[in-house]
């Protein structure tokens, strides 16, 4: 009697937590389908969006409006940007229509010091969409500093960048994925107060920035799909320096320089806006890295520098002898994608 009392427990339990596995099953179901009718409308959203842009941008190629930057005062620093429509070449042939800060993309550098106050403005030149300005640097309320700017609208931001290093700045407005993919991002430098403890070693410095290009405006293809096309860029630190668009050809038609014996600093941010980037110099081996260009992070002897979309890290290394140096992706298929340049040392 006990037995059979002890399995009629048993099958009643079983039963209950059956029950309970559907009633969570049929609730988990739920939850999916909401949240793939969301991604459904969301996607939906963009392609309109996409669509309507097309349309409206088929005709302009806006003239790149040149960015300004002026220091104010020893610690504020007025910085004006414009967000325009502009044709890139991104490889040879191939031209793209990119949403861009100021014509270029990725956008100008941007070069401040730890503890300025920055005023950023932003005119938007875009006649059919709203754009919008989210800055790594900063520590604030993205519905305070990082809000929309409508066509023709000028709206400056106010912010503190108080932590040094390498960050991403780039178009917050939904679709973040679409704006950035476009072309809306760049590279902003906070230098530390007290600079690197590497400072003095340093012979020669460059910027890189790596990002993707996807069919021209496909929000299924920026979503699911491949990046035709991975590249570099460089930006101008000083005047004479090199300055670029992000394109497969450019970094190896005209190679970076530098002497043998030199110490080479790389400022790299990748701007993704979807892969990581294995940074890696061929013949080197970095004696110094800075991630996220922070001093306190400082990393010796590395071989490759794993840094994610969004992400960025200051490298250092010595060119021992004469000759020519590959920088490339080591993810090896985004470096055939494009994502190389040359660096050429001489005696």
């Amino acid at each position: 009697m006990k037995k059979k009392t002890r399995n009629l427990w048993l099958v009643l339990g079983m039963m209950g937590l059956a029950a309970v596995m559907l009633i969570s099953s049929c609730g988990n179901r739920g939850d999916a389908e909401a949240t793939n009718d969301d991604k459904t409308q969301m996607s939906t959203t963009a392609d309109d969006m996409a669509s309507h842009a097309v349309q409206a941008h088929r005709k302009l190629n806006q003239k790149p409006v040149p960015v300004k930057m002026e220091r104010m005062g020893q610690h504020e620093v007025h910085i004006r940007l414009t967000a325009q429509v502009t044709d890139i070449r991104v490889d040879k042939g191939t031209e793209y229509k990119a949403w861009t800060f100021n014509g270029q993309a990725p956008g100008p550098l941007l070069v401040v010091r730890e503890g300025d106050l920055i005023l950023l403005s932003l005119t938007n030149k875009d006649p059919a969409m709203s754009h919008s300005m989210d800055m790594h640097a900063i520590e604030g309320a993205p519905s305070k500093h990082f809000t929309d700017v409508s066509p023709g609208q000028t709206v400056t931001f106010t912010y503190r960048a108080d932590r040094p290093g390498v960050y991403m700045y780039h178009c917050g407005t939904a679709p973040v994925l679409q704006h950035v993919a476009n072309g809306m991002h760049g590279m902003i430098i906070v230098k530390p107060k007290a600079g690197y403890p590497t400072d003095r070693d340093v012979d020669r410095e460059y910027v890189i920035i790596q990002n993707e290009w996807y069919k021209a405006n496909d929000y299924q293809d920026m979503l699911n799909g491949m990046p035709k096309d991975v590249v570099f860029s460089t930006k101008a630190l000083k005047s004479g320096d090199p300055n670029t668009n992000g394109d497969t050809f450019t970094l190896k038609d005209h190679p970076l320089t530098a002497k043998a014996g030199d110490r080479v600093r790389i400022y790299f941010a990748n701007m993704g806006p979807n892969r990581s980037s294995a940074f890696h110099v061929v013949g080197t081996i970095f004696g110094d890295v800075y991630v996220n260009g922070a001093p306190e992070n400082h990393m010796k002897d590395l071989q490759t520098v794993l840094v994610p979309a969004g992400g960025s890290a200051v490298v250092e290394f010595t060119v021992k002898e004469p000759g020519r140096y590959t920088i490339l992706d080591h993810s090896l298929a985004d470096a055939e994608k494009g994502a190389m340049a040359y660096l050429d040392v001489k005696k």
